[in-house]
Protein backbone atom coordinates (compact mmCIF):
# COMPACT_ATOMS: atom_id res chain seq x y z
CA UNK A 1 0.00 0.00 0.00
CA UNK A 2 1.36 3.35 -0.61
CA UNK A 3 0.51 5.78 1.94
CA UNK A 4 1.27 9.68 2.25
CA UNK A 5 0.68 11.61 5.40
CA UNK A 6 0.54 15.42 4.77
CA UNK A 7 1.94 16.83 8.30
CA UNK A 8 2.39 20.64 9.24
CA UNK A 9 5.09 21.99 11.65
CA UNK A 10 2.74 24.41 14.44
CA UNK A 11 3.55 25.89 17.59
CA UNK A 12 3.44 24.26 20.71
CA UNK A 13 0.21 24.38 21.79
CA UNK A 14 1.77 26.01 25.18
CA UNK A 15 3.27 28.83 23.32
CA UNK A 16 1.75 32.24 24.57
CA UNK A 17 1.13 34.14 21.33
CA UNK A 18 2.53 37.64 20.62
CA UNK A 19 1.92 39.65 17.60
CA UNK A 20 4.96 41.97 16.26
CA UNK A 21 4.88 44.00 13.15
CA UNK A 22 1.96 43.01 12.23
CA UNK A 23 2.27 39.53 12.67
CA UNK A 24 2.24 36.18 14.65
CA UNK A 25 5.99 36.44 16.11
CA UNK A 26 8.08 32.97 16.36
CA UNK A 27 11.01 34.87 18.12
CA UNK A 28 12.45 32.00 20.69
CA UNK A 29 8.90 29.88 19.62
CA UNK A 30 9.26 25.89 19.90
CA UNK A 31 7.64 24.26 17.08
CA UNK A 32 6.31 20.14 17.25
CA UNK A 33 4.28 18.67 14.74
CA UNK A 34 0.48 19.49 14.41
CA UNK A 35 -1.00 17.36 17.17
CA UNK A 36 -4.15 16.37 14.74
CA UNK A 37 -0.98 15.12 12.45
CA UNK A 38 0.08 12.67 14.82
CA UNK A 39 -3.05 10.58 14.23
CA UNK A 40 -2.51 10.43 10.61
CA UNK A 41 0.76 9.41 11.11
CA UNK A 42 0.39 6.98 13.71
CA UNK A 43 -2.53 5.81 11.40
CA UNK A 44 -0.58 5.51 8.56
CA UNK A 45 1.98 3.18 10.22
CA UNK A 46 -1.00 1.25 11.49
CA UNK A 47 -2.03 0.91 7.95
CA UNK A 48 1.43 -0.37 6.76
CA UNK A 49 1.26 -3.09 9.55
CA UNK A 50 -1.85 -4.46 8.40
CA UNK A 51 -1.38 -4.11 4.43
CA UNK A 52 2.17 -3.48 3.69
CA UNK A 53 3.47 -0.97 2.01
CA UNK A 54 5.29 2.04 2.71
CA UNK A 55 4.85 5.65 4.72
CA UNK A 56 5.92 8.58 3.30
CA UNK A 57 5.38 11.99 5.58
CA UNK A 58 5.14 15.23 3.35
CA UNK A 59 5.20 19.11 4.84
CA UNK A 60 6.05 22.10 3.45
CA UNK A 61 7.98 25.30 4.93
CA UNK A 62 11.51 26.02 5.38
CA UNK A 63 14.65 23.73 6.20
CA UNK A 64 13.91 23.92 9.86
CA UNK A 65 11.01 21.55 9.29
CA UNK A 66 13.26 18.75 8.67
CA UNK A 67 13.35 18.84 12.86
CA UNK A 68 9.70 17.63 12.68
CA UNK A 69 10.14 14.89 9.36
CA UNK A 70 13.09 13.39 11.37
CA UNK A 71 10.53 12.50 14.16
CA UNK A 72 8.08 11.40 11.67
CA UNK A 73 10.82 8.87 10.79
CA UNK A 74 11.56 8.09 14.06
CA UNK A 75 7.63 7.30 15.03
CA UNK A 76 7.98 4.83 11.85
CA UNK A 77 7.78 6.83 8.57
CA UNK A 78 9.58 4.78 5.99
CA UNK A 79 10.95 8.71 4.02
CA UNK A 80 10.09 12.36 4.32
CA UNK A 81 9.74 15.19 1.92
CA UNK A 82 10.16 18.67 2.39
CA UNK A 83 8.60 21.17 -0.15
CA UNK A 84 11.15 24.26 0.40
CA UNK A 85 8.42 27.22 0.19
CA UNK A 86 11.38 30.19 0.64
CA UNK A 87 10.42 31.54 -3.04
CA UNK A 88 6.40 31.91 -2.00
CA UNK A 89 6.58 35.15 -0.37
CA UNK A 90 2.56 34.98 1.20
CA UNK A 91 1.40 31.22 1.24
CA UNK A 92 -1.96 30.27 2.02
CA UNK A 93 -4.36 27.16 2.15
CA UNK A 94 -4.53 27.11 -1.48
CA UNK A 95 -1.01 27.39 -1.99
CA UNK A 96 -0.25 24.59 0.07
CA UNK A 97 -2.60 22.23 -1.30
CA UNK A 98 -1.02 23.07 -4.63
CA UNK A 99 2.15 22.65 -3.80
CA UNK A 100 1.09 19.28 -2.47
CA UNK A 101 -1.21 18.09 -5.37
CA UNK A 102 1.53 19.23 -7.91
CA UNK A 103 3.72 16.33 -5.97
CA UNK A 104 1.35 13.81 -5.19
CA UNK A 105 -0.42 13.93 -8.86
CA UNK A 106 1.99 11.03 -10.40
CA UNK A 107 2.61 8.94 -6.69
CA UNK A 108 -0.19 6.97 -7.46
CA UNK A 109 -1.40 7.16 -3.74
CA UNK A 110 -3.37 4.59 -2.36
CA UNK A 111 -4.84 6.68 0.94
CA UNK A 112 -3.25 10.09 1.84
CA UNK A 113 -3.94 10.79 5.37
CA UNK A 114 -4.07 14.47 6.97
CA UNK A 115 -4.85 16.02 10.14
CA UNK A 116 -8.32 17.36 10.53
CA UNK A 117 -7.21 20.69 11.50
CA UNK A 118 -4.21 22.36 12.45
CA UNK A 119 -4.00 23.86 15.97
CA UNK A 120 -2.93 27.65 14.58
CA UNK A 121 -4.64 28.25 11.26
CA UNK A 122 -7.81 25.87 11.84
CA UNK A 123 -9.09 26.34 8.59
CA UNK A 124 -9.28 22.47 8.08
CA UNK A 125 -9.30 23.44 4.04
CA UNK A 126 -5.82 21.54 3.11
CA UNK A 127 -7.01 18.37 3.16
CA UNK A 128 -10.28 18.75 1.17
CA UNK A 129 -8.77 20.90 -1.00
CA UNK A 130 -6.02 18.38 -2.06
CA UNK A 131 -8.60 15.44 -2.98
CA UNK A 132 -10.09 17.88 -5.15
CA UNK A 133 -7.20 19.21 -6.89
CA UNK A 134 -7.05 14.97 -7.17
CA UNK A 135 -9.77 14.26 -8.60
CA UNK A 136 -10.41 11.77 -4.87
CA UNK A 137 -13.01 11.24 -2.71
CA UNK A 138 -12.24 12.63 0.92
CA UNK A 139 -13.70 12.12 4.50
CA UNK A 140 -13.28 14.48 7.41
CA UNK A 141 -13.44 14.09 10.96
CA UNK A 142 -12.18 10.20 10.98
CA UNK A 143 -12.16 8.41 14.26
CA UNK A 144 -12.00 4.45 12.92
CA UNK A 145 -10.54 3.59 9.59
CA UNK A 146 -10.96 -0.29 8.41
CA UNK A 147 -9.61 -1.09 4.53
CA UNK A 148 -10.09 -4.11 3.16
CA UNK A 149 -8.46 -4.79 -0.01
CA UNK A 150 -10.06 -1.07 -1.98
CA UNK A 151 -12.86 -0.63 0.13
CA UNK A 152 -12.38 1.72 2.85
CA UNK A 153 -15.16 1.66 5.86
CA UNK A 154 -14.97 5.04 7.83
CA UNK A 155 -16.07 6.09 11.39
CA UNK A 156 -16.31 9.92 11.07
CA UNK A 157 -17.81 12.31 14.28
CA UNK A 158 -20.34 14.43 13.02
CA UNK A 159 -21.10 17.00 16.01
CA UNK A 160 -21.39 14.69 18.65
CA UNK A 161 -23.46 11.84 16.66
CA UNK A 162 -21.33 8.83 14.83
CA UNK A 163 -21.45 8.84 10.61
CA UNK A 164 -20.25 5.69 8.95
CA UNK A 165 -19.32 5.41 5.53
CA UNK A 166 -17.92 3.10 2.75
CA UNK A 167 -16.10 4.17 -0.34
CA UNK A 168 -12.94 3.05 -2.33
CA UNK A 169 -9.73 3.86 -2.78
CA UNK A 170 -7.80 5.80 -3.42
CA UNK A 171 -9.02 8.55 -0.65
CA UNK A 172 -7.86 11.30 1.36
CA UNK A 173 -9.03 11.01 5.25
CA UNK A 174 -8.45 13.66 7.66
CA UNK A 175 -7.88 12.22 11.09
CA UNK A 176 -9.38 13.47 14.08
CA UNK A 177 -8.93 12.75 18.24
CA UNK A 178 -10.01 9.58 19.38
CA UNK A 179 -8.61 8.00 15.88
CA UNK A 180 -5.70 5.83 18.09
CA UNK A 181 -3.13 6.85 20.39
CA UNK A 182 0.21 8.20 18.94
CA UNK A 183 3.12 6.15 19.62
CA UNK A 184 6.11 8.17 21.12
CA UNK A 185 9.48 7.62 18.87
CA UNK A 186 12.09 4.72 20.27
CA UNK A 187 15.32 5.47 21.06
CA UNK A 188 15.99 2.95 18.28
CA UNK A 189 13.81 5.16 15.87
CA UNK A 190 15.43 7.87 16.52
CA UNK A 191 18.31 6.28 15.47
CA UNK A 192 17.27 4.60 12.38
CA UNK A 193 15.81 8.13 11.72
CA UNK A 194 19.26 9.50 10.52
CA UNK A 195 19.52 7.17 7.99
CA UNK A 196 15.88 7.43 6.36
CA UNK A 197 15.72 9.36 3.02
CA UNK A 198 14.58 12.93 3.90
CA UNK A 199 14.18 14.46 -0.15
CA UNK A 200 14.71 18.46 -0.36
CA UNK A 201 12.52 19.88 -3.10
CA UNK A 202 11.73 23.27 -4.16
CA UNK A 203 9.34 25.28 -6.72
CA UNK A 204 11.28 24.51 -9.57
CA UNK A 205 11.85 20.83 -9.23
CA UNK A 206 7.68 20.78 -9.31
CA UNK A 207 7.93 22.97 -12.37
CA UNK A 208 6.16 26.02 -10.46
CA UNK A 209 6.74 29.47 -9.92
CA UNK A 210 5.47 31.76 -7.11
CA UNK A 211 2.99 33.27 -9.53
CA UNK A 212 1.36 29.10 -9.78
CA UNK A 213 0.79 29.26 -6.23
CA UNK A 214 -0.03 32.95 -4.83
CA UNK A 215 -2.24 33.43 -1.97
CA UNK A 216 -6.36 33.89 -2.83
CA UNK A 217 -6.15 35.28 0.86
CA UNK A 218 -5.09 39.07 1.92
CA UNK A 219 -4.53 39.12 5.88
CA UNK A 220 -6.03 42.39 6.47
CA UNK A 221 -4.79 42.66 9.87
CA UNK A 222 -3.47 40.55 12.44
CA UNK A 223 -4.91 40.91 16.32
CA UNK A 224 -5.63 39.29 19.88
CA UNK A 225 -8.47 39.37 21.22
CA UNK A 226 -9.23 41.91 24.25
CA UNK A 227 -8.51 40.97 27.45
CA UNK A 228 -11.60 39.67 29.37
CA UNK A 229 -12.53 41.69 32.64
CA UNK A 230 -12.36 39.80 35.76
CA UNK A 231 -15.20 37.76 36.81
CA UNK A 232 -17.13 38.77 40.14
CA UNK A 233 -18.33 36.79 42.67
CA UNK A 234 -21.47 36.81 44.16
CA UNK A 235 -21.84 36.67 48.05
CA UNK A 236 -24.59 36.24 50.48
CA UNK A 237 -27.94 33.56 50.46
CA UNK A 238 -28.95 31.77 47.70
CA UNK A 239 -31.93 34.09 47.85
CA UNK A 240 -29.20 37.15 47.14
CA UNK A 241 -26.63 36.24 44.86
CA UNK A 242 -30.04 35.46 42.24
CA UNK A 243 -31.06 38.90 43.10
CA UNK A 244 -27.94 40.32 42.30
CA UNK A 245 -27.38 37.97 39.27
CA UNK A 246 -30.62 39.67 37.77
CA UNK A 247 -29.63 42.96 38.37
CA UNK A 248 -26.24 42.96 36.77
CA UNK A 249 -27.27 40.75 33.45
CA UNK A 250 -30.33 43.74 33.34
CA UNK A 251 -27.38 46.96 34.43
CA UNK A 252 -24.27 45.59 33.00
CA UNK A 253 -24.74 42.63 30.90
CA UNK A 254 -27.78 43.90 29.43
CA UNK A 255 -28.98 40.50 28.32
CA UNK A 256 -32.61 40.70 30.05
Amino acid sequence: MNIFVVMKRTFDTEEKIVIKDGKVSDDGVTFIINPYDEYAIEEALKLREDHGGTVTVVTIGDEEAEKELRTALAMGADKAVLIDDDDVEEGDQFTIATLLAIYLKDKSADIILAGNVSVDGGTGQVGPRLAEELGIAAVTSVTKLTVEGKKATIERDVEGDLEIIETSLPLLVTCQQGLNEPRYPSLPGIMKAKKKPLETLELDDLDLDEADVQAKINSVEIFLPPVKKAGKVLSGDINHQVDELVLLLRTEAKVL
